[in-house]
């Protein structure tokens, strides 16, 4: 087994340590603070091709593979999680799903723009009362008389990236009669009319990265911005998230490894009783536990972006190795904050340091793009073959 790599790779890993280390970082606790959308520095993402890494260049991205993805993503999100909840959403669950299932013409139309930063992308999946069953949701969508477009009255909540997104993949249903299979995937212009944007929500953690509800009313949407053939969109959806949980496993590695980080510079510098606390054992034997769990979630997300170049080429999926990454890495970042806080003490607890900021946006990957309760259902279900 060869863990080299490629040039390539190096390369995005590189840049990608380098903008975050120089521009993202000094900002990052200011984005925190204050809630604002980190509209400059994601303009510079999408210049450095971190917008679109795994799109072809003739649809604006950066061309390069999954593993190279991962890298960047978890550099990034050493960082500033929220710029790589923004990523995420951009790459993993808008780009990713147009290039498998759209036409030419909306690859060139809604996939250009956002994977190179001029525009973003979201993704419109959760409903008020159904998010972690989603086959279950509310929003309608029906052909006009003359067939030439759908009606859509949807209301869709925690949406990434929505009160800035100009383009949306959204899922509504167009055959209430057939469960899953009456669901369709739809590309939406936010900036039609009938579509309406609700409040940005408070929330604990990665809180630059904007979050709000939406709402369709009679929104009018062109039987050629259907994404996929009518009834395809569940199979879509999970499709996507399939690939969105690999990126939410690299953003939990990227929190682990800022706050295993900051607590090995703590452990050296900090003194008690006459000595570095690196040398008492309680806490050598913290940061031997977060090292090991921190290197765990890498090689299981990097096994995962290796699946998914292995799935393109044949066809297959990637589910099992996705849900296991995602759910072993979120929990590993969540343990790994928390030690961080603990191991700085009353430090730990204030804002002058990043670990309690850590602490907050490690838990939100247990729970977006499915929970890790989910995670273990699919998790034990593909390998029972039992539901």
């Amino acid at each position: 087994m060869d863990f080299n790599l490629s040039e390539e790779q190096q390369m995005i890993q590189h840049a990608a340590r380098t903008f975050a280390r120089e521009e993202i970082l000094p900002v990052a606790a200011q984005f925190d603070e204050s809630g604002e959308f980190p509209v400059d520095t994601i303009a510079k993402m999408g210049e450095l091709g971190l917008m679109g890494i795994e799109v072809p260049e003739a649809y604006g991205g950066a061309g390069l593979d999954t593993i190279g993805y991962v890298l960047a993503m978890i550099e990034i999100s050493a960082a500033c999680a929220a710029h790589g909840t923004i990523m995420s959403v951009n790459n993993s669950l808008f780009c990713n799903g147009i290039l498998k299932y759209g036409t030419e013409e909306q690859k060139k139309e809604f996939v250009q723009p956002v994977a190179s930063g001029q525009l973003i992308g979201a993704y419109a999946l959760t409903e008020p009362q159904s998010g972690s069953d989603a086959s279950r949701m509310k929003s309608r969508a029906r052909l006009s008389e003359d067939g030439s477009e759908y009606i859509i009255n949807a209301r869709k909540s925690w949406i990434t990236s929505g009160p800035v997104a100009r383009y949306l993949v959204l899922f509504a249903v167009t055959d209430p009669e057939a469960g899953a299979r009456g669901i369709t995937a739809f590309l939406i212009d936010t900036e039609q009319d009938g579509f309406h944007r609700g409040k940005t929500e408070p929330k604990l953690g990665i809180r630059a990265s904007a979050t709000c509800e939406v709402e369709l009313v009679d929104y009018r949407c062109s039987v050629e911005n259907r994404l996929g053939e009518e009834g395809q969109g569940f199979k879509i959806a999970m499709s996507v998230l399939d690939a969105g949980r690999i990126g939410i496993a690299a953003q939990a590695v990227g929190i682990a490894q800022a706050a295993y980080e900051a607590s090995l510079a703590y452990a050296r510098d900090r003194k008690a009783f006459g000595r570095e606390i690196g040398g008492f054992q309680m806490i050598q034997s913290k940061l031997a536990d977060m090292k090991t769990r921190l290197e765990a979630a890498r090689l299981l997300t990097l096994r995962a972006a290796w699946a998914k170049m292995q799935a393109t080429d044949s066809g297959s999926r990637f589910t099992l190795d996705g849900s296991m990454a995602k759910l072993f890495a979120s929990e590993a970042a969540m343990w790994i904050a928390h030690q961080a806080v603990q191991l700085h003490g009353g430090m730990g607890y204030s804002k002058e340091m990043p670990v309690e900021r850590y602490f907050r946006d490690a838990k939100i990957t247990e729970i977006y793009e499915g929970t890790s309760e989910i995670q273990r259902l699919v998790i034990s279900r593909l390998e029972t073959g039992l539901r």
